[in-house]
């Protein structure tokens, strides 16, 4: 969850162009240098950017469990898990995945909108992964699911209801989380990821999709910063500079394997973000095209002010408040879940309705 302030996007795009430097002989033998680099000018924007939903959190007492070690040994990655603290049976859970291009981000950076979620009555978690050029693909998706599986296993010591499950993610998150739908969904898919899924389909009600990387053949020809920095990540994460001929973009490519067995989907992106026509607008269309239900939460290309990548973040806007009302939404529809008795949003502007792009919830009864 990295929201990319002018300033910031002015040192990447400064990073980019260090590649026309001296320093341009290492960049192009070694994708290291670069991820390190794009990973620390990410993690700089999240600290300065991302303004603390404190006055937008539900008045609900949450219980956190941290640093749960789903891998067992404490040099592995860990989890958060957030629920109300008087929840009386059994929560829906909502796992999330953070983004940062496979190269960096963590669960602390999602930590404070993942409790807005608890106290709306789910358990939320936060799954920390490891990110490259540490590990490559797939390790990250093998991890995943091993999250799940611990979730699961521990389900009564938490207060879990391990029969509804709704994966969640932002940015690579969100490529990361429908990778694991799919290993869910469908058993060729999860062979060839070398998993044996945590759980059944029946138990996957839904996936929320924001922001996120889809179709791996588009994100070769992305122009500008935005795609040198995912292309420099790339090479890093598949352990390939040509990564575009590799068969881990071919299998990383959510749009070339989705079927009608992939969960009821939320997917939202900002007008102002370079990865909406390519990435979300398409897979969300395609997704309905197979039958699958669909929300979308998309904006016209006019709408002011831009929304850029990451938006549904900033709390204090109320485009961003419309987008997680519709998430809420979506949640108490795919599990099942009490809605709850009131709105604990503050109450801000409305966004027109004219300028919102509205679509049918085409979930089942």
């Amino acid at each position: 969850m990295k929201i990319l302030s002018p300033a910031a996007a002015g040192v990447l795009a400064g990073a980019a162009a260090v590649a026309g430097t001296v320093a341009a002989i290492t960049l192009q033998r070694d994708p290291r240098p670069s991820a390190l680099l794009i990973r620390s000018v990410f993690s700089g924007a999240g600290k300065l950017q991302y303004p603390r939903p404190r006055l937008h959190l539900p008045h609900v007492s949450i219980t956190g469990h941290q640093g749960l070690r789903y891998l067992g040994a404490a040099v592995n990655p860990t989890l958060d898990l957030f629920l109300p603290a008087s929840a009386s049976k059994p929560l829906p859970l909502v796992v999330w995945i953070h983004g940062g291009a496979w190269i960096s981000g963590s669960k602390k950076d999602v930590e404070p909108y993942l409790r807005v979620l608890a106290g709306y009555g789910y358990a939320v978690v936060g799954v920390g992964y490891s990110v490259s050029p540490k590990v490559s693909y797939p390790t990250a998706v093998r991890e995943l699911n091993a999250a799940l599986g611990y979730l699961r296993e521990h389900a009564d010591k938490y207060g879990l209801d391990p029969d509804r499950i709704v994966l969640a993610g932002d940015s690579a998150g969100a490529q990361l989380a429908a990778q694991l739908a799919l290993g869910i969904t469908n058993p060729a898919y999860a062979r060839r990821t070398g998993i044996s899924p945590a759980a059944a389909p029946e138990h996957l009600r839904g996936i929320l999709l924001h922001c996120g990387v889809y179709d791996f053949q588009s994100v070769a020809s992305l122009s500008g910063t935005f795609g040198w920095g995912l292309r420099k990540a790339l090479w890093a994460y598949t352990g390939s500079k040509d990564w575009a001929a590799t068969e881990a973009a071919e299998h990383m490519s959510i749009f070339e394997h989705v079927d009608a067995r992939f969960p009821p989907t939320y997917i939202a992106a900002g007008n102002g973000d370079p990865l909406t026509a390519s990435q979300s607008v398409p897979l969300a269309d395609r997704l309905e095209a197979l039958g699958v239900p669909v929300t979308r939460g998309f904006w016209p290309r006019d709408h002011k002010p831009v929304l850029g990548h990451e938006y549904q973040f900033r709390l204090h806007r109320p485009e961003a408040l419309q987008t997680l009302r519709e998430t809420v939404r979506f949640l108490t529809t795919v599990t099942r879940a009490q809605a709850p008795a009131a709105d604990p949003l503050p109450v801000l502007p409305p966004v027109p309705a004219p300028a919102r792009k509205r679509a049918r919830i085409l979930l089942n009864a």
